[in-house]
């Protein structure tokens, strides 16, 4: 079985497998059929954490900040075969350690099921959500694709 000690972490830009993210992005509930060229070009402009097991790519999450005021954690998962292994949490403290992350004012994320792991890490219902617009396109990857 593996141990917290056979996964690493690791911001380095050349380790992500960018095949591996797409294949698992463009079947996640949050960004069906995205397409490749846009995962690259959001990795390219995020700050981004690989989690990797015996050198394969494993899990992923990217912050998109201004790395002053703001941050939004977006695009977090682990593999199905690896989860309750502490991957997600070995991530998410790498995340909240980053030098570039520190002194911000304000992170945000949504999820759909993993509140309990993010408020270990002190992320909250929005304490004023009446002040909060979204304009929400959630089919744009398709609408984008070529009939």
């Amino acid at each position: 079985m593996a141990s917290d000690s056979d996964y690493d972490i690791s911001t380095d830009p050349l380790r992500f497998d960018l095949d591996a993210i797409h294949a698992y992005l463009t079947q996640s509930y949050w960004s069906p059929g995205i397409p490749r060229e846009t995962v690259a070009r959001a990795i390219e402009n995020s700050l981004c954490f690989g989690a990797f097991h015996e050198g394969r790519q494993i899990g992923f999450a990217r912050m998109i900040t201004d790395r002053a005021t703001f941050a939004y954690l977006a695009d977090v998962y682990v593999l199905e075969a690896h989860r309750g292994k502490g991957v997600a949490k070995k991530l998410m403290n790498r995340i909240l350690a980053h030098p570039d992350l520190q002194g911000l004012r304000r992170m945000m994320l949504a999820t759909r099921d993993a509140h309990a792991l993010y408020a270990q890490y002190g992320f909250t219902p929005l304490k004023a959500p009446d002040r909060m617009m979204e304009k929400h396109v959630p089919d744009v990857y398709r609408q984008a694709a070529p009939g």
